[in-house]
């Protein structure tokens, strides 16, 4: 039974700046501001990093899963704030991946999956937020840990 889409994918595109090749979020299908967020990525095969990674045997590589799952922890806070202050286009803020820690790949992940990004707010010491993370397919964990995100003011041009 597919889940019900809360932000589609234009509603990710306001908030996240990546683009294709490199977004990796299509939906969200839960979100509970500040605490968690359930994203999801169908892997079509004719992904860029499948023709090369590995051509005999194509899989997604575990630093893009870790991208994918940083991508969901950024849309946490970034709905959070959306939802919780209206905040004005004074207030501009970014989000960026800065660290991983535990970060463990077991299961490989090959086209055709639907891969679904767990995240959950564990804590934040002023501008660092730190997130548990773990990506699925069909159930069963693929990746699992915790990133570290940065907020920055965005500079004025």
């Amino acid at each position: 039974m597919r889940k019900k889409i809360i932000y589609d994918l234009s509603d990710v595109m306001e908030l996240l700046p990546h683009r294709d090749p490199f977004l990796f979020v299509d939906c969200i299908t839960e979100f509970k501001p500040n605490r968690k967020i359930v994203a999801n990525r169908f892997l079509r095969p004719d992904e860029p990093f499948f023709k090369g990674h590995f051509p005999s045997e194509p899989i997604m590589p575990g630093v893009l899963i870790t991208d994918a799952l940083a991508q969901t922890s950024g849309l946490l806070w970034g709905f959070t704030k959306k939802e919780s202050e209206k905040s004005s286009d004074n207030d501009k803020k970014s989000i960026f991946y800065l660290a991983t820690d535990n970060m463990k790949y077991l299961k490989p992940v090959r086209p055709g999956s639907d891969l679904v990004l767990e995240s959950s707010f564990l804590e934040n010491f002023g501008v660092l937020y730190k997130y548990k993370v773990g990506a699925f397919v069909d159930n069963i964990t693929v990746a699992k840990g915790f990133l570290t995100l940065a907020i920055q003011e965005q500079e004025t041009k």
